[in-house]
């Protein structure tokens, strides 16, 4: 019997999955069609009699989802719906329904763009390595025919359940707010789907939030919603100043990262923020371990050791943690990107519960969080800088010649290329993606990090 999916256009899918996800420009790269084969693809792989979906804000998403979920529906898969959501509102429902799921974002993306990412049961990650290559090959091998039809005559159900209340639930069970001192917020939504969860999760707590870009909006008309970028954080900067507000945050497209400014405006690096939460972390859990991928400060494993727990160095990319997280059993990950890991929260990450740990950080004391967070940053950090390159692997290669004779200086491959000295250190990764060589520099003071910077550019780009 021949299978209702139509046959997409042959796609090109080397440049729509990514490492951890698909993404790509609508309609140009993929369009419903290929979202039907990838729902398909998506159930015959992990094998689930029953998926949840979800989706940001673009205009582009609802179709994309419900393509998918007709998709699955066909391969007699039965689909929840949970509709506008953010990316860990999806994992949550995820791993309380115990259910595979697939979210629709682009994240941070301009708005031409759109993405699937995708969990198995319990929001365990779903990457190149873990499922996303074999659904890749079967839609490359349907991308002509169609999918081919299911052993069984049962066309799967598609119902609607919103889990927007449920996921603010578990989140407050998480962190208790109920009892910090007054404070004023400011939240730069980026007209994402921060501007949908946070009025729900800081419902009736404490916390008075002035909104920044809360209309939801995937043509994006204040800003990018990507806040690493600083650019991005000037009007949340600006306005917690006007409003002498004790703290901003800032959530990207997708509402997964969050980006915390202090009372004076000016940012908290992830690399604190990761400290701070796993200082609190280990509070509740004494010992446990804690993980951070090698882009982040040295003060993160100075302050698990402090706090008397095991740091773990990973590589970059939530696969990685996701499955660290679950190999070492660790309480808590957090990488240089503003993305962090619980858990509590089935290993997967989430913005919104991070930002809850900061909220209660500065609650439960009376200073102020420019005071609270300066022990978290020792170091001066060059933040990732990109350099295009022809052949990355004979950069990487000069690199290597130049520092590793060097008194005192040790090499790891980990992720890329890092060299240690005793008061700093380097890593230079290739993209995964773009002919680009990422740098990122820590030292001791700005002069160091400055001089140390600037060598390795000079190589990296002559």
């Amino acid at each position: 019997m021949a299978a209702n999916t139509e046959p997409s256009p042959r796609t090109d899918l080397s440049s729509l999955v990514k490492a951890y996800d698909v993404r790509g420009v609508v309609p140009d790269q993929w369009d419903e069609s290929t979202a039907e084969l990838f729902g398909a693809a998506f159930v015959r792989v992990t094998g689930a009699r029953a998926i949840v979906t979800g989706h940001d804000m673009r205009g582009t998403s609802p179709g994309l989802a419900r393509a998918f979920a007709r998709g699955a529906a066909a391969q007699g898969t039965d689909v929840t719906e949970t509709g506008l959501c953010s990316t860990d509102q999806l994992y949550y429902a995820s791993g309380a329904f115990d259910l595979p799921g697939a979210m629709f974002t682009a994240s941070h993306n301009p708005a031409r763009y759109n993405g699937i990412k995708m969990c198995r049961a319990g929001a365990a990650p779903v990457g190149q390595d873990s499922g996303l290559a074999e659904i890749r090959a079967l839609v490359e091998q349907w991308s002509d025919t169609g999918a081919p039809s299911p052993s069984t005559e049962r066309t799967g159900t598609i119902t609607h359940h919103d889990t927007l209340e449920e996921y603010a639930r578990h989140l407050r069970t998480l962190v208790d707010l109920t009892a910090i001192r007054p404070l004023k917020v400011v939240v730069d939504a980026g007209n994402g789907m921060g501007g949908h969860t946070v009025p729900t999760v800081l419902a009736g707590l404490p916390v008075d939030v002035v909104p920044l870009y809360f209309t939801l909006d995937g043509s994006f008309p204040n800003h990018e919603a990507n806040p690493l970028d600083p650019a991005n954080i000037v009007d949340l900067q600006a306005r917690v100043r006007a409003e002498h507000a004790d703290l901003g945050l800032a959530f990207d497209g997708d509402a997964d990262r969050c980006f915390v400014v202090d009372e004076r405006g000016e940012p908290v690096s992830p690399s604190a923020v990761t400290a701070l939460v796993a200082s609190r972390e280990l509070a509740r859990r004494p010992g446990a371990t804690v993980l951070h991928n090698l882009i982040t400060s040295r003060t993160v494993p100075e302050v698990i050791r402090e706090a008397g727990g095991t740091p773990v160095r990973t590589r970059v990319g939530h696969s990685f943690i996701k499955a660290e997280m679950a190999r070492t059993g660790a309480v808590f990950g957090g990488e240089h990107s503003a993305h962090y890991y619980f858990a509590d929260f089935w290993n997967a990450d989430t913005g919104m519960l991070a930002a809850l740990h900061v909220l209660a950080a500065l609650g439960e004391q009376e200073g102020t969080l420019s005071a609270l967070t300066r022990n978290f940053e020792r170091y001066a950090a060059s933040g990732e800088i990109n350099s295009t390159v022809d052949n990355a692997a004979d950069r990487l290669a000069a690199i290597r010649a130049a520092w590793s004779d060097r008194d005192g200086v040790t090499v790891d491959d980990l992720d890329g290329l890092t060299i240690n000295g005793d008061s700093w250190w380097f890593n230079l990764r290739p993209s995964n993606t773009e002919p680009l060589l990422r740098l990122n520099v820590e030292a001791r003071d700005p002069d160091t990090m400055r001089s140390l910077r600037d060598e390795v550019l000079a190589l990296v780009r002559r």
